[in-house]
C-alpha cells in the first residue's frame, strides 16, 4: 500500500489537468489554471513522496510523466490556442457549432514541445540532479500566468502585449525551444527539507513568494526567466 502513495498522488496530478482540459475548452481560462496550480502542486510532492517512503520506481517515473503531459502539456497548448483566436480574427473552417482556426494551432507547438521534452528527460541520464531545458511545470505556469495578467492587469500597454497575436505565437514558438534547449537547470525539487543542502533553493522560493505578494500574477513570468538566467549564471552552486 505505501508504495502507491506517490502514484495515487501522481494520478491527482492527472486528475487536475483532465478538469483543466475541461475548462480550456469552454474557454474559462483562469479556472483552467487554478486547476493546472494544483495539478503543479501534486506533481512537486509526488517525487519528494516517494523519496521519503524509499518507494522510488521505473513506474512511477513514466506515470509521472504520463500525467505532466495533459496538465503541462495539452492545457497550456490549448489555452494559448484559446488566446491566439481571441486575440485577432482568424480565417476558420469547419462545420457548423465547431470552427477551427489554422494559425491559431500554433499554440499547440507547446504541447508538440513538452512532449519531446518529456520523452527526452525519461531516457537521459543526465538529468537526475538537474535539468537540461526548461521543465514543462515551470514552462506551464508561465504560459497559463498570462490569461491570470490580462484578467487582472490595470496597464493597458501589458494588456495591449497580450492581446497581440504575434507576440502570442511567438511565446509558443519560444516555449517549444525553451523547454528542449541545452540549458543546464538546477532542480527545485527538494530531496531532503535542511538548510546546509537547499540554502539557495529556500532562498530562491522565498524570493519568488516576495516577488508575486507585490507583483501578483506578473511575477510569474520574471520568475521563470530569473530562475532560467540563475542557473546559467550559477550552474554547479546548486
Amino acid at each position: 500500500m505505501r508504495r502507491q502513495i506517490p502514484n495515487f498522488i501522481t494520478l491527482l496530478n492527472l486528475l487536475s489537468g483532465c478538469v483543466a482540459v475541461l475548462y480550456a475548452v469552454v474557454n474559462q481560462l483562469e479556472m483552467a489554471a487554478l486547476f493546472v496550480a494544483l495539478g503543479i502542486f501534486f506533481d512537486f510532492f509526488d517525487g519528494l513522496a516517494a523519496r521519503m517512503l524509499h518507494v522510488e520506481s521505473p513506474l512511477g517515473v513514466q506515470l509521472d510523466s504520463l500525467a505532466d503531459m495533459v496538465t503541462s502539456g495539452l492545457v497550456p497548448g490549448l489555452v494559448m490556442y484559446q488566446l491566439i483566436v481571441q486575440a485577432a480574427d482568424w480565417e476558420s473552417f469547419g462545420c457548423v457549432g465547431f470552427q477551427i482556426y489554422p494559425l491559431a494551432l500554433i499554440g499547440f507547438a507547446i504541447t508538440l514541445g513538452s512532449a519531446y521534452r518529456l520523452a527526452k528527460f525519461n531516457i537521459d541520464e543526465s538529468q537526475k540532479d538537474g535539468f537540461i531545458g526548461l521543465p514543462t511545470p515551470a514552462n506551464t505556469a508561465w504560459i497559463l500566468s498570462l490569461p491570470l495578467i490580462l484578467a487582472t492587469t490595470g496597464m493597458m500597454w501589458l494588456q495591449n502585449l497580450l492581446t497581440n497575436q504575434w507576440f502570442l505565437i511567438g511565446c509558443s514558438l519560444l516555449s517549444a525551444y525553451i523547454m528542449n534547449a541545452n540549458i543546464p537547470l538546477f532542480a527545485l525539487k527538494f530531496k531532503e527539507w535542511g538548510w546546509g543542502k537547499n540554502k539557495a533553493r529556500y532562498l530562491f522560493v522565498i524570493g519568488a513568494l516576495v516577488m508575486i505578494a507585490v507583483l501578483q500574477f506578473v511575477a510569474i513570468p520574471i520568475i521563470i526567466f530569473g530562475y532560467v538566467l540563475l542557473s546559467v549564471l550559477a550552474k554547479e552552486k546548486f
